[in-house]
């Protein structure tokens, strides 16, 4: 016998109220407060079901939850038991088993683990029956089961109103997914912005994806007169076929899957379209026949016309393995590692910044020629992560989704990631960092996760995440999957080099600002490249004797705004002794150097210099480029402390000074 209602399970932490409904009453859903109930499956329908006897049964549909995005993505657990059995454990009692309490329980990927959430069965209805998403079969209820633990998961029903497909993909799988802009597609090089931009991408190319991995379309901005297709609005690409048409050609078509459920475009190859009398009537017949609801089909060009871009998760073998989407490779070995980027220590920003050599870094060895995917998955900065703030505009529903601008940086940073080969795990870093990189995300995107797909060959690499801006605090996990065998480890913070901004050492230090100008004409030489680099200030630095070098910060800071700096560096040189730093000085090597040059407003240099007379050239990069500009340097004072005479324990203490020279 069933267990009476009363005994059945309540989820106390995801009751049936408002509270799991909404979030802001920001949305369309805010109209339907007073109307939602909640109810049990066996309420709603006679002989509920877990799961479909077959998939077009199981087939996804939508409601009045704007979350098309994260429905597109449930549509891959039906291409792979495997996967559906990882998001949705088998054997739970369900309705008209004896052991049945009401209550099931999920598993969704979170920042590097699978993480089990369990709900009761109570789902809102309106007049009865279910008002968010459903099965074709509405006595089927995977869905909307596990759409309310998603739902939990992000803090409320109301947060999944628009998202990106993308990355409830990755929740439901632990993979990744690709998403490739139409518009770069249609294009005739065939490059992308995403990852890499090397990648020749076709959409013949989905024709040999199609049975391993869920392939996604979104409109973001309808073009004029064609607003049947919605606005930030996700679909499913359900088949794709190459026909042979009459007069010779190849047409390739596409079936594309409305999870509004209804047929919402007319095109030439709609049900009676012009676009059938260029197949075999044969063909036309079997396409057409195999159609579900919500289903229609398009050609290649109208789908590049229509359509703004396309999200692919990447196949997962049974054994849980990714395979690369432009090899077909296993990536079987996997490593990952988190970090963060701290504020005032870590978080330098991008490579425009002085700061940049802060940011965490990884060790990546590669012990045999591997294809390699690195990402770095940003944790949401609020609890409730869910409104998907991205470079690209979230996919909800139509005119009523809430402005993509309102999302952009609200949960997360405009993120990048550079790796570079080196010879040997013992090197300068600033040296590394200041070459090109081997591989590197195009941009710094406002994506929850980026990646870039590189060949490497054997040999130690240095991976490096940044934030865009410097200062910015955030958690991430780097991820790796490659190929072939891969190690990774954190690299531990130098004691030692501050970053620009940041306090000095511990100890008693000497503090000398210099204030100058570059003049064009006069004193603006610019680098070393050009011959009128001995034109540059030119600033004396004195080094005293004492018993070993000194640590000495030499800090350079132009008098401008951020987005108005021009790239600035300096190189120190020793003055031989006896000399009295003629002319040909400046044409040695530098004994120190802050190059290459940066669009910043401060660099900086932290060094040991033995006793003597210095010169420090500061200069822009391109000569003729007129600003001005203050030199720092702090040399520290190495001496013991003194304690006074009437031996209260304390020590004195000497003060700095501070000295101003203008030029």
């Amino acid at each position: 016998m069933r267990v009476p209602a009363r005994e059945l399970f309540r989820d106390a932490d995801f009751p049936a109220s408002d509270s799991s409904l909404f979030s802001s009453f920001s949305t369309p859903l805010a109209q339907f407060r007073e109307d939602i109930t909640w109810r049990r499956p066996q309420e709603i329908c006679a002989t509920p079901r877990l799961f479909a006897d077959n998939p077009q049964e199981g087939q996804v549909k939508q409601g009045l939850l704007g979350d098309c995005w994260f429905l597109c993505a449930c549509a891959a657990l039906q291409k792979s038991r495997h996967l559906l059995d990882q998001v949705f454990p088998p054997g739970q009692p369900s309705w008209h088993d004896h052991t049945y309490r009401g209550s099931f329980t999920c598993r969704v990927w979170q920042f590097g683990r699978w993480v089990e959430v369990t709900i009761d069965d109570r789902l809102p209805c309106l007049a009865g029956r279910l008002c968010f998403s459903r099965c074709q079969r509405e006595d089927v209820f995977w869905l909307p089961l596990l759409e309310k633990v998603y739902a939990k998961v992000y803090g409320s029903y109301e947060h999944l109103w628009a998202g990106q497909v993308a990355d409830a993909l990755v929740d439901l799988t632990g993979g990744l997914a690709e998403r490739w802009s139409l518009k770069d597609l249609a294009g005739t090089s065939g490059q992308q912005d995403r990852p890499g931009g090397s990648e020749h991408r076709t959409c013949r190319q989905l024709l040999s994806l199609k049975d391993r991995c869920l392939i996604s379309c979104s409109v973001l901005s309808p073009r004029a007169g064609a607003r049947e297709l919605g606005e930030f609005h996700a679909f499913i690409v359900s088949d794709l076929r190459e026909l042979q048409g009459r007069a010779g050609q190849s047409i390739l078509l596409l079936c594309i899957q409305n999870p509004w459920g209804r047929r919402c475009w007319q095109g030439p190859w709609r049900e009676g379209g012009e676009g059938w009398s260029r197949v075999d009537p044969a063909d036309e017949s079997e396409l057409l026949s195999q159609l579900q609801e919500g289903e229609f089909w398009v050609e290649e060009e109208e789908f590049l016309q229509e359509f703004d871009e396309v999200t692919v998760g990447f196949p997962i073998t049974e054994a849980g393995h990714l395979q690369s989407l432009y090899s077909g490779k296993a990536l079987c070995h996997t490593q990952e590692l988190p970090g963060a980027w701290v504020k005032g220590q870590s978080a330098g920003g991008c490579r425009n910044n002085s700061g940049f050599p802060s940011n965490p870094k990884f060790w990546l060895r590669v012990s045999e020629p591997s294809e390699v995917f690195a990402a770095v998955l940003q944790r949401p900065r609020v609890c409730a992560a869910g409104r998907a703030g991205r470079a690209r505009a979230p996919v909800g529903d139509g005119p009523a989704t809430r402005s993509p601008a309102s999302f952009l940086g609200e949960d997360y940073q405009a993120v990048g990631l550079h790796i570079w080969k080196v010879e040997k795990r013992r090197v300068s870093l600033p040296r590394v960092l200041s070459t090109p990189p081997v591989a590197g995300t195009v941009c710094h995107a406002y994506d929850r996760e980026v990646h870039l797909r590189c060949e490497l060959t054997p040999g130690y690499y240095l991976a490096v995440p940044s934030t865009f801006l410097k200062d910015v605090p955030g958690q991430f996990l780097l991820r790796v999957f490659s190929s072939g065998r891969v190690s990774l480890s954190a690299i531990k913070p130098a004691a030692g080099s501050p970053a620009p901004g940041e306090a000095l050492p511990a100890g008693e230090w000497e503090t000398v600002q210099l204030r100058g100008s570059w003049r064009t004409g006069q004193t603006a030489g610019g680098s070393r490249n050009f011959a009128s680099y001995p034109s540059n200030p030119c600033f004396p630095l004195s080094v005293p004797e004492g018993p070993g070098p000194r640590c000495v910060r030499v800090t350079l800071r132009q008098h401008c705004q951020d987005t108005q700096c021009h790239p600035i560096g300096f190189h120190v040189f020793q003055v031989p002794v006896g000399s009295q730093g003629a002319p040909g000085l400046l044409l040695q090597e530098p004994v120190l150097s802050c190059v290459p040059h940066r669009y910043a407003q401060e660099v900086s240099r932290l060094c040991h210099l033995s006793a003597g007379t210095y010169r420090i050239v500061p200069s822009t990069y391109l000569p003729d480029t007129e600003g001005a500009f203050t030199v720092t340097i702090a040399t520290r004072i190495d001496r013991r402390s003194i304690h006074s005479q009437e031996r209260l324990g304390q020590l004195l203490q000497e003060a700095s000074f501070m000295a101003v020279r203008k030029t």
